[in-house]
């Protein structure tokens, strides 16, 4: 595998390894940063002017940069080149031996187009890892559509099951389909570089938004094809426990999981005071609560509301009943808990001084793995990537940023 350049304390799962990021926006990206946390050198490349689309979304971070940016390119390094462009693509085809994946999301066709196609790049790197993610199945009558987040939830069902009994269609809070695309592409370039180190064989990876759209419908995709029609929306209630899900106490919102008949027990006679409702042979049991929903729903409802939320935290924590204070976004992200883990991070910003960035989920051995990387400015890496990796001098990348190939960061 390719030597990566910068040295660590901490022993990476993925040193070593080098990606060439050819994507944009958010499942593309988002497979590249996954490999990124655990230690591979991820190689993105930008258009010149431009960069990501995702670098005009979300609030403005410095110049170049946005919240939306942010969130999926941490831990990579930045170069611009105009891959319409003769040297552009030439300089693509220099790196490729050096690296170990390629991750794409052009439109089916796209990359063959200018070059970039698997068989194309597999001449020159025979155990190439290539990776292409795409809105639907590339060999079907669709492959040639665009794949959006939005209209994906709405084709595989997604939004159906989302929200509560009687409303609309409802999309998820997160583009939901491009994360969870972008976690099955890293989760299968993994697979393929564990292979590859067994092997020698590159692998071509196609991913597609609507195949994983379809995947992530889980239990309640099971539950539509076994009744054959949709199952019923229960909003923020589970659709077979009860009681199971958001109540309003007294002074905010929190969560209630009572996961058992034993833990119902408990809830009646210690948490709400009232034993006689677990008494009660409708209630008894999970199978009964869930048939009687609809007299017992209403009923905890009314009592949950006149008890003040950290009694009610306090009660349900002694009780051993799953709970939890329902938090807003900023509370949450600014939380002891949220402190204490490292999970959101200053880090240096050239324009900002700082800006906060969320710190990867994984831990080996005991410890976090860390930050690297700020989220990139636009062709930071340029300079010093291509002289690296090609040798090219000073001279030779300023006539290829006077051709508009490439942009060069100010030294």
């Amino acid at each position: 595998m390719a030597s990566n350049a910068p040295t660590h304390d901490i022993d990476f799962p993925l040193d070593g390894v080098r990606v060439l990021d050819l994507s944009r926006v958010f499942a593309g990206p988002l497979c590249g940063q996954v490999l990124a946390d655990l230690g591979a050198e991820v190689i993105k490349v930008e258009h010149p002017g431009r960069g990501d689309d995702t670098r005009d979304w979300g609030m403005r971070i410095g110049k170049t940069e946005t919240t939306y940016y942010n969130s999926m390119n941490r831990n990579k390094r930045s170069i611009t080149l105009d891959l319409q462009s003769p040297e552009g693509l030439k300089i693509v085809h220099e790196l490729l031996p050096q690296c170990d994946v390629v991750i794409h999301n052009f439109k089916t066709g796209g990359a063959e187009k200018l070059g970039l196609g698997y068989e194309q790049l597999k001449a020159l790197k025979p155990d190439l890892i290539y990776c292409a993610v795409a809105g639907y199945d590339t060999s079907g009558p669709e492959a040639k559509r665009p794949g959006y987040d939005l209209v994906i939830q709405g084709e595989t069902g997604l939004m159906a099951l989302n929200g509560e009994a009687g409303t609309p269609p409802l999309k998820f809070g997160v583009a939901v389909v491009d994360l969870m695309t972008g976690m099955y592409a890293g989760q299968a370039v993994l697979a393929a570089l564990f292979q590859r180190s067994r092997t020698g064989r590159g692998r071509l990876i196609e991913m597609a938004l609507y195949d994983c759209g379809l995947t992530i419908t889980g239990y309640y995709g099971l539950d539509a094809l076994k009744l054959g029609h949709d199952p019923e929306r229960y909003g923020n209630a589970h659709p077979s426990i009860v009681p199971y899900g958001m109540y309003e106490s007294a002074d905010g919102p929190l969560i209630i999981a009572v996961g058992n008949n034993a833990q119902f027990d408990k809830f009646c006679r210690q948490v709400i005071e009232r034993p006689d409702i677990v008494e009660d042979p409708r209630f008894a049991t999970n199978v009964n609560r869930a048939k009687h929903r609809l007299e017992l729903g209403p009923m905890l409802k009314e009592l949950i509301a006149t008890l003040p939320r950290d009694l009610l935290l306090q009660r349900l924590t002694a009780a051993g009943i799953p709970c939890g204070k329902v938090a807003g976004l900023h509370e949450a992200l600014t939380s002891e808990r949220t402190r204490r883990g490292r999970l959101v991070q200053d880090m240096p910003h050239p324009v900002e001084g700082t800006t906060p960035v969320f710190a990867p989920p994984y831990r080996l051995d005991g410890q976090r793995l860390p930050i690297r990387n700020a989220p990139p400015t636009l062709g930071e890496g340029t300079r010093e990537v291509l002289h690296r990796l090609l040798a090219l001098s000073d001279e030779q990348l300023q006539a290829l940023q006077a051709q508009g190939v490439l942009t060069l960061p100010p030294q």
